[in-house]
């Protein structure tokens, strides 16, 4: 950028605002209905948790260091624009994998219909449990039966009768695929044997090189042999997890990258502390995004065009948000500011929060609201589908939250008042607590909506006592690298452990059982949380910029003093000298 360009601030932040606009819009069209659909193809809760906590991981390595090459060989528009349309483009690969039981594409269609759906088993400790096997442990996918229930003796009976008799049946099936598939397979290898037996002699070198490439071919069927015999539902939960890692490895850099630009540009024309403005307009386009998505969802029926289920046209808008927020991306301002190195800035905020006691706490606090944010975010949806929600009551619940948080800027210079931010961080993270107590006692399809209001505080106050933190503990110029420190702590790696976690509590309790779980892990944690503040020594360093603007106004008020008695006295000795001419007159 060259110096006598003239900078536009206000254009500048008008196309940073939109696109974070579109692309969160587009963004939240699909990621909070993404365990919906993977439950839909017939994925069981741990499947779906190392999914998510896979996804989670890749953005918490991939992002950041994507950001760094694109900002070393300075590619980062280059890098938005490929990001933005590879992420779609393999989301959309995900629409090609076919579910384990074609009964699964209707059976969350419709609230009315998900008692004739799949269940999950969730007996055990089975990593995988079959999709359409009997509920067991008094957990079960989903949990609404039909009012035409048989007695519980006979529905038990006939619960174990048809497992036996499933079980006897997979196992002929296994039995018989695996005949088929060593047949199958030792049919192809066979004329690679009979071709290597044919083989006459010849020069050496030739012999080894044949003899080489036949062993490769045998051991690439044998491979393709053993993928043929794993059951479906395995095969569909690789598929799905290298589908999610390359998704993820597409759009986990855009992030980083337009917001690196932006604050590069901003900081560049001396206007950095309109950056945060941004990021309003993101939450606002993720509000219009999951309500709109799940209000058009709902009017759909069952099947759209050529036998595809509804659920599909959350990756349509998610490819339609993305394809608008694309003409933005090509005219984002960036700039690329050589001398400021972030990975030097990214150790030294680490070092930063490791030698103060508090920060150390509420990069703890972070780290636990994370790892329950992520199992209600994964499983939020399928608790309220068991209980009759569909995609409208779904959508307008996550808009609801979406919007107390926004509004908790409004009361924040009301609550500073009457808390301090260490308690304001232990208020948030127990109302988060309360959230996931509430959420294991559902009872219809309207019930998780009170709930969303405290988002308020479990988000939004939540984040505005890290940020006040974050002031505190940071030296000038390093807030907004101790502020990632904190949003990586949550949101990537709090979120892929919450994840993982989350999905076995899920396949070996229930759902209603790992809400109460996290919920009382995280109250235990606030309730110790005050009592280590009060022991924690503050350390409250300097803020040098309103030290300097202290600094600037008691130099011009010393200034103006200076002023004001230089004539003062100028105006007295005009005086004394009016006087001493009168005398010499008279």
């Amino acid at each position: 950028m060259k110096r006598n360009k003239q900078i536009d601030i206000k254009r500048a932040l008008a196309l940073a605002g939109s696109f974070n606009f579109l692309y969160c819009c587009a963004r939240a069209c699909l990621l909070p209905f993404l365990t919906l659909y993977f439950r839909q193809l017939g994925l069981t809760p741990a499947m779906t948790g190392i999914v998510m906590g896979t996804k989670h991981l890749i953005t918490l390595v991939w992002g950041p260091v994507a950001s760094l090459l694109s900002k070393h060989y300075n590619k980062r528009r280059a890098v938005i624009n490929c990001s933005l349309v590879g992420s779609v483009a393999v989301a959309l690969v995900l629409l090609l994998i076919p579910p384990t039981d074609v009964r699964t594409q209707t059976s969350t269609c419709n609230a009315s219909d998900l008692s004739s759906g799949p269940s999950q088993s969730l007996g055990g400790n089975q990593l995988m449990g079959s999709v359409t096997a009997p509920p067991q442990s008094g957990a079960s996918f989903p949990a609404k039966t039909p009012p035409d229930t048989e007695p519980a003796s006979a529905a038990t009976s006939k619960t174990h009768y048809d497992e036996d008799k499933s079980h006897r049946q997979l196992s002929q099936g296994n039995q018989i695929n695996g005949s088929v598939m060593h047949q199958t397979t030792d049919s192809v290898a066979a004329p690679v044997r009979n071709k290597r037996s044919d083989f006459k002699p010849g020069s050496g070198e030739q012999l080894r090189e044949k003899t080489m490439e036949e062993e490769r071919m045998e051991g690439y069927f044998d491979f393709l042999g053993s993928l043929k015999v794993m059951d479906p539902q395995h095969q569909l939960f690789f598929l799905v997890l290298i589908a999610v890692s390359v998704w993820e490895s597409a759009s986990a850099p855009l992030e980083w990258t337009a917001d690196d630009g932006l604050y590069e540009y901003l900081d560049y024309a001396d206007a950095s502390d309109r950056y945060s403005s941004t990021g309003v307009w993101g939450l606002l386009g993720a509000v219009f995004g999951v309500g709109g998505a799940g209000l058009l969802v709902s009017q759909l029926s069952c099947l759209i065009a050529d036998k595809t289920p509804r659920s599909a046209v959350h990756f349509y808008c998610y490819a339609g948000g993305a394809a608008l927020a694309l003409p933005l991306a090509t005219h984002l301002p960036l700039y690329l500011n050589r001398k400021r190195d972030r990975a030097n800035g990214l150790l030294k905020a680490m070092q930063l929060v490791r030698g103060s006691p508090r920060a150390l706490l509420c990069a703890v606090t972070t780290l636990l609201v994370g790892v329950t944010g992520s199992a209600v975010d994964n499983f939020l949806l399928w608790q309220m589908q068991d209980h009759g929600s569909g995609e409208l009551h779904m959508g307008l619940s996550l808009a609801l939250a979406l919007l107390s948080q926004t509004a908790f800027p409004l009361l924040a210079g009301r609550v500073s008042r009457l808390l301090s931010p260490g308690r304001v961080l232990t208020v948030g993270a127990a109302c988060l607590g309360l959230q996931c107590f509430y959420y294991s006692f559902l009872w219809g399809p309207w019930a998780a909506l009170p709930a969303q209001v405290l988002s308020c505080f479990s988000s939004g106050a939540l984040w505005w006592a890290v940020k006040v933190q974050c002031e505190d503990v940071a030296t000038p110029g390093a807030e907004r690298s101790v502020r990632r420190i904190y949003g990586t702590l949550s949101l990537h790696l709090g979120s892929g452990l919450g994840s993982f976690a989350g999905g076995f509590a899920v396949q070996r309790f229930g759902l209603p059982w790992m809400f109460r779980g996290a919920a009382v892990g995280l109250m235990l944690w606030c309730v110790c949380l005050p009592l280590l503040q009060w022991k924690a020594p503050r350390q409250r360093r300097i803020n040098y910029s309103r030290l300097l603007a202290a600094d600037a106004s008691e130099a011009s008020d010393s200034e103006s003093e200076q002023e004001r008695d230089w004539l003062d006295k100028a105006m007295e000795d005009d005086r004394g000298n009016n006087n001493y001419g009168r005398r010499i007159n008279h």
